[in-house]
């Protein structure tokens, strides 16, 4: 079958360009989107298997965030804390 079709230029500039970037005939590669473009969507398949799907966790296994107050500095607010200077460290002996 043959069809004939007015394209755009940027659209052509783009085909062309792609071809030859791609090392294949220009209608090669118009042949490929076509196909790509007729094809019926996929379904979303999962990459995990259900074994990783299915998986509950351990029931008596303690949460992460009950450790929380355990870690060092557990309780320090970053964010709003004084930074050191000079004259802090000097009052404290360090130098």
């Amino acid at each position: 079958m043959q069809i004939t079709i007015d394209l755009p230029p940027d659209l052509e500039q783009d085909l062309i360009r792609q071809a030859t970037q791609s090392n294949i005939p220009l209608p090669t590669l118009i042949l490929q989107v076509l196909r790509h473009q007729m094809q019926p969507p996929s379904t979303s398949v999962s990459q995990w298997s259900e074994a990783i799907l299915s998986y509950q966790g351990v029931s008596d296994f303690p949460a992460f965030e009950s450790y929380r107050n355990e870690f060092p500095l557990a309780n320090r607010n970053y964010f709003n804390a004084k930074k050191p200077t000079v004259l802090d460290r000097n009052k404290s002996g360090s130098k």
